[in-house]
């Protein structure tokens, strides 16, 4: 979506918004933490993020890696910086095709700064200022840009000759057909509203967006203010001066300095509801300011889906997934990526007939080695790797080999229940409550639209040892009302269910819509998973030595237990699902006389079959 769009119903709404900047970092795992942080600030509620493109494209193929993962898998609307330095026309044209690919609607175009102790100079081929780039991009896509060029308020001090000629640049970019402005960081409100409205009175009437530097130490101030080369009012620093020495009070302070920046903007009536945060790839500043402004408690992030949605444009109109890369969104994304076509609607209809291989895809669990074994340790009985389960669920472990990330706030609904399933041996790896008509702004099961209800059917897929599941399966087929399927990891299946469709186990009612369905279970699909699914047990078990127990144990468990899942369809029963495990466990203790005794093949708990 364009970032006008945006502010155009931001303003219908006659509500604030904020978007947030990030850099590209220098090393594959800043990378991977800054994505990290992307995710968990767009809690916050962004409108969009924009990326920026460092001085002659030294990180072009970051940016544009860093644009497709925010568009692709975190589902947020980004802009991409473009400048001119250091860019023959080929690369301008190479980024401006991959960010469309992408599914990038916005480009911020920017003449760009010279490399440090150099003078600007256009590269052969290239661009001069940022209004050829501009009449360029135009040029080559017409209208499906969004572009918005820089905004210096600073200029408001230069004599009124130099003044007004900077304006002049400004809306010679407008009018080769910017359509918003990102300003410069300031802290001189005063100076900024001038500015405003000498824009204003030069015929310049596209949004403007405020450019907003948090204050994250002194030193960082003090070096953005100078390199910026920006005057800040005395009273700023007589009251942050004071406490250079101590980051923690800048902060505190700081922060009060710059949301009054910001109330002050947002109340001088000059049509502005919008800050854009400049956050260094920093969180704590942000997320601060945004509490001191009370913005953050009021916004409520809507989801559309129960998952979250792609961006990117043959993705865009996809509503229907299976359950079981729940956990893994990216997996999924990348092993579907070369579908023709996405469901919306049914799924089956218009899928592709093919998952990506696995030897294409790579399975890889996120964690490193050393990261593992503090997650994880070293067990070597089966009672240690069901109390790791059983921790997880009650959300006292950060992460399991088959969830990148900690169990969802839907999880502690039944965080108990799954607990207890684990310590009896049933290793849950996925697993969604019943639901029966929650409202769609509900704090824990709700999505969609305003004014709608929700819907699930409680799921459960885990790994379980072939005796345990031998006394399970005649729990569950005298309960009409469960349907499963049992995979091992040769791929026999084998199920109770006589419907090749799928089961869909989330959906929603909303005014003026037809019901939707986001979520299902099916057969083709979770064979595709079973084959992940093994394999993340293995890349864990690979994480130990050879021949220790660790890894004879993990990799014993793969061979031999089956990947299971159960659907109890009546939603209107939201314990019925546990009751056959529980007697399955009961029987299994009568039967060998504890659930954590060894396995009657007699193999024990450090060779991976005690249960």
């Amino acid at each position: 979506m364009k970032i006008s769009q945006k502010i155009e119903q931001a303003a219908k709404e006659d509500r604030v918004w904020w978007s947030f900047e990030y850099f590209p970092p220098r090393t594959a795992q800043g990378l991977q933490n800054l994505l990290d942080r992307i995710e968990r600030m767009r809690a916050l509620g962004p409108e969009f993020i924009d990326i920026t493109w460092n001085a002659g494209g030294r990180t072009s193929e970051l940016t544009s890696e860093l644009v497709k993962t925010c568009q692709k898998l975190i589902g947020i609307e980004t802009c991409m910086h473009l400048t001119c330095t250091g860019m023959p026309k080929e690369k301008v044209d190479t980024a401006l095709r991959e960010a469309k690919q992408h599914g990038c609607r916005n480009v911020l175009a920017l003449r760009g700064d010279p490399p440090v102790g150099k003078e600007w100079e256009p590269v052969e081929g290239g661009f001069r200022y940022g209004v050829d780039l501009v009449r360029y991009i135009r040029a080559q896509y017409g209208d499906y840009f969004d572009i918005a060029v820089a905004g210096y308020p600073q200029t408001q001090r230069l004599p009124p000759d130099e003044r007004a000629r900077e304006m002049q640049y400004l809306k010679e970019k407008v009018d080769a057909g910017a359509n918003f402005i990102f300003t410069q960081m300031f802290y001189d409100v005063d100076m900024f509203v001038e500015w405003v409205k000498a824009a204003r009175a030069a015929g310049i009437t596209v949004p403007i967006v405020p450019g907003i530097m948090p204050v994250q130490t002194w030193n960082g101030f003090q070096k953005a203010t100078t390199l910026a080369k920006i005057t800040v009012p005395q009273p700023f620093l007589d009251a942050l001066e004071p406490h250079k020495n101590n980051d923690e009070k800048v902060r505190e302070v700081g922060t009060k300095l710059v949301a009054d920046l910001c109330r002050r903007i947002l109340a001088a009536d000059i049509g502005i509801k919008g800050l854009h945060f400049y956050t260094m790839n920093l969180e704590k500043g942000c997320r601060l300011l945004l509490e001191e402004l009370n913005l953050v408690p009021r916004i409520e992030v809507i989801k559309p889906l129960p998952w979250r949605q792609s961006l990117t444009p043959n993705r865009r109109t996809e509503n229907i997934r299976p359950i079981f890369w729940a956990n893994r969104t990216r997996s999924y994304l990348s092993r579907t990526e070369n579908w023709d076509e996405y469901p919306n609607g049914r799924f089956g209809d218009s899928r592709s007939p093919a998952y990506g291989e696995l030897d294409g895809y790579g399975v890889w669990i996120k964690q490193t080695k050393e990261d593992a074994l503090k997650l994880w340790d070293t067990p070597t009985t089966v009672e240690e790797i069901r109390k790791l389960f059983a921790k997880f669920c009650l959300g006292n472990l950060q992460a399991l080999p088959w969830s990148d990330t900690a169990p969802s706030s839907e999880t502690s609904v039944i965080a108990p229940q799954l607990a207890q399933l684990n310590e009896l041996g049933f290793l849950t790896i996925n697993s969604q409550p019943a639901v029966d008509g929650a409202r769609s702004d509900d704090r824990i099961h709700g999505w969609g639209p305003a004014n709608g209800y929700v819907y699930q059917k409680a799921y459960l897929e885990f790994f379980v040892s072939p005796e345990l599941l031998d006394l399970l399966i005649p729990h569950i087929e005298r309960d009409i009302h469960i349907t499963y399927y049992v995979i091992n990891n040769r791929g026999d299946l084998r199920t109770n269910t006589h419907s090749d469709g799928p089961n869909a186990v989330t959906w929603g009612v909303f005014p003026g819509k037809e019901i939707i369905q986001p979520t299902i279970v099916e057969a083709i699909s979770f064979m595709a998973w079973k084959d992940e699914a093994y394999e993340l047990g293995r890349q864990w078990a690979k994480m130990y030595e050879p021949e220790s127990p660790t890894r004879k144990l993990i990799d014993s468990m793969m061979d031999t237990y089956c990947l299971v899942n159960v659907v109890h369809n009546d939603y209107k029963k939201p314990n019925a699902i546990f009751e056959p495990f529980f007697k399955a466990a009961a029987d299994y203790a009568a039967k060998y006389g504890s659930a954590d005794q060894s396995s009657p093949n007699g193999i024990n708990g450090a060779n991976g079959h005690a249960h």
